[in-house]
């Protein structure tokens, strides 16, 4: 946990390191929102990531969306998540599921890359598995701009959750 005192005080490089994973291995996001402190909220630090985010060019959000991780995926089971993914992941369940839920998940996040070109992107802690599996189902029928669209909410649900679980005011 970092103080919002503390992170309007450092310097960039000490922000960054604070809150460089709150965007899935994509610390040039809160470099770019470094410059706009002091924040006054957490409510307004949240915002600020917000806008550095959409304010990303398209293969700039492409390349966010790529660096999350499968849901259950080889990562997972590897243990090579990051701790936010991690604990976000086993919250519902996702580290232990049977054979049979990984093969689910594994031709899910398969037949979604291979339409989309970028993984599945939910905030897991808004679900269940069985919501994210219904959610995986509803979105293999979208079009490819809507999913973006659909992978940056989650984002940004994501990282609203990441910084109020690593931020006090």
């Amino acid at each position: 946990m970092v103080s919002l005192v503390e992170l309007n005080k450092g310097e960039d490089a000490d922000f960054i390191a604070a809150l460089g994973d709150v965007f899935e291995h994509s610390p040039w996001l809160v470099a770019r929102t470094a410059a706009a402190r002091p924040f006054v909220s957490r409510d307004a630090l949240i915002e600020a990531l917000m806008v550095a985010m959409r304010e990303a060019v398209e293969e700039e959000k492409l390349a966010l969306i790529r660096a999350h991780p499968d849901l259950a995926g080889k990562a997972a089971r590897a243990g090579d998540l990051t701790d936010h993914s991690r604990h976000e992941q086993s919250s519902v369940g996702l580290d232990r599921l049977s054979d049979e839920e990984y093969d689910r998940f594994t031709r899910l996040n398969d037949a979604y890359k291979e339409k989309f070109g970028f993984p599945f992107i939910i905030a897991v802690l808004d679900h269940t598995k069985e919501t994210i599996l219904a959610a995986f189902e509803v979105r293999l029928e979208s079009d490819r701009d809507s999913q973006i669209d659909e992978a940056i909410k989650n984002i940004g649900r994501i990282v609203s959750i990441r910084v109020l679980g690593t931020v006090t005011e």
